[in-house]
């Protein structure tokens, strides 16, 4: 597949930078709350069209973590990640070694695997303590 070439932008540079400096997994709307006040003519829309153009020059991923909006990960070395099931919040789990998950399955079938996506689902610190707030 042909990747298309595109200029650099002030507002993708903007877009990255801002994504490569939280470890939160923001969504676009997040990422264009962020931006809004320095860029007053930017629109929602110039952000998705950004972040897939990013994401196909490889410089960023989307995560794809069942809720209702995409989220953002400015770390693209391979990773897992914890989705919290009561708030929605998603945090790297680097310390899993994904490329020797991939070396493993794929001594295991005649398929050529390149990526693994794999998420654990739980409940993050934070919405434990609000629980035992409750108790």
């Amino acid at each position: 597949m042909k990747q298309e070439t595109y200029r650099n932008t002030k507002q993708r540079t903007r877009i990255l930078e801002v994504l490569c400096n939280t470890d939160t997994h923001p969504t676009a709307n997040w990422i264009y709350d962020q931006l809004k006040p320095e860029f007053p003519s930017l629109s929602l829309g110039t952000i998705y069209r950004n972040l897939g153009i990013l994401e196909e020059q490889g410089l960023l991923k989307k995560l794809r973590s069942g809720s209702t909006f995409d989220r953002y990960d400015g770390v693209t070395k391979p990773h897992t990640h914890f989705c919290c099931t009561e708030c929605g919040s998603i945090f790297d789990m680097r310390e899993i070694e994904i490329p020797d998950m991939v070396k493993a399955a794929n001594k295991q079938t005649p398929h050529n695997i390149r990526e693994i996506n794999l998420s654990y689902m739980g409940i993050c610190e934070e919405c434990i303590k609000e629980r035992e707030k409750l108790l």
